[in-house]
């Protein structure tokens, strides 16, 4: 039996679609789907399939059509507000034998929710970036000298860093809220260790298999584009704290903060992150762990396999194909 993959909507991940077809080395095919005809990934994978937007109500049904046709033994996908919908539907692609690496429905929905998930990692105890809901909440935080100026405020179910800012006064916040051009929440700004983990966590035992952690040199809009990988015992200890309050399955991309000798966690993003790259260019392949969890395998822990002060250093790459080669857009 073949070890095909589906990755939704794959966008400009065509790197990923390489790695991936080098890690199952001929034992599959990497399927990859997306919305519009010239996702550049979508001609990196072995095989491709333009789909209906994710809010289209036939969406899944045609998600379930491809992995019917193709034999897909596993799907996962690129973009975040899609997670909550394949964990939604992960009873369905479980009863087809598809291993769905998404988290379980209500920690998809905290993953989603940054608000959310700040009042459940502070009812467990865990660490995490001092956060408030309205504008009324910090200034009575505000007033009790819990927080003070700068802060940093973001979309409360925002992607990608967009509408992301920091803001160092009264009145600029009070501005924002009131242009109204996203929900936000309020934070308390982490000035200093910003870092982030690729995490898999086995889809069958649940354990923590592997953690791959790296320095954020630069940042672009989306992610780090800049990094260096490091290892640290105390991280790796606050990963299986924060995933131990969880339901998570599969791969995670984890960002922290390092203030006064502890890490702090600052979302979570449970698919591939953009920055995965580094940590299977450094010899972490999440892939085979995917491999043994679709028979049903656990994965024996391997914590810590590569080596620090690797460099990944991120660039722009094109692919050129011709009009005719393109698949008929959805809405055509």
């Amino acid at each position: 039996m073949e070890y095909n993959l589906l990755c939704c909507n794959v966008g400009r991940r065509g790197r990923l679609m390489l790695d991936f077809r080098q890690s199952l080395a001929g034992k599959g095919t990497v399927v990859g789907t997306d919305n519009w005809s010239v996702a550049p990934a979508l001609f990196l994978a072995d095989k491709m399939y333009v789909t209906p937007k994710i809010k289209d109500p036939g969406y899944i049904d045609e998600v379930l059509a491809i992995c019917e046709k193709e034999k897909i033994r596993a799907v996962s996908t690129f973009i975040d507000p899609e997670i909550e919908l394949l964990a939604h539907y992960r009873d369905q692609f479980i009863a087809r034998g598809i291993l769905p690496l998404c988290p379980s429905e209500h920690t998809a929905l905290l993953c989603m929710d940054k608000y959310l998930m700040f009042k459940h990692l502070k009812e467990k105890g865990v660490r995490t970036v001092l956060t408030y809901r309205t504008l009324a909440d910090f200034q009575a935080g505000l007033g009790a000298g819990e927080i003070d100026f700068p802060v940093f405020i973001k979309p409360v179910k925002g992607s990608g860093s967009v509408g992301a800012r920091r803001v160092n006064d009264m009145e600029t916040l009070k501005e924002l809220f009131a242009e109204g051009a996203h929900d936000y929440i309020i934070q308390e700004l982490m000035t200093g260790g910003d870092c982030d983990a690729d995490v898999y966590v086995d889809c069958i035992s649940h354990e923590v298999v592997s953690v791959f952690s790296k320095r954020k040199i630069e940042t672009r809009i989306g992610g780090a584009s800049k990094t260096i990988s490091f290892k640290d015992p105390a991280l790796i200890d606050f990963v299986k704290e924060v995933v131990g309050v969880l339901e998570l399955s599969g791969p995670c991309d984890m960002d922290f903060f390092y203030k006064d000798g502890q890490y702090y966690l600052s979302e979570i993003n449970p698919r591939f992150g953009g920055a995965y790259l580094h940590a299977y260019g450094a010899g972490v392949d999440f892939v085979k762990y995917i491999l043994r969890n679709m028979d049903g395998q656990a994965n024996e822990p391997e914590i810590g396999n590569y080596d620090e002060g690797v460099l990944m250093l991120m660039y722009d790459d094109v692919v050129i194909t011709r009009e005719k080669d393109l698949l008929r857009d959805y809405h055509d």
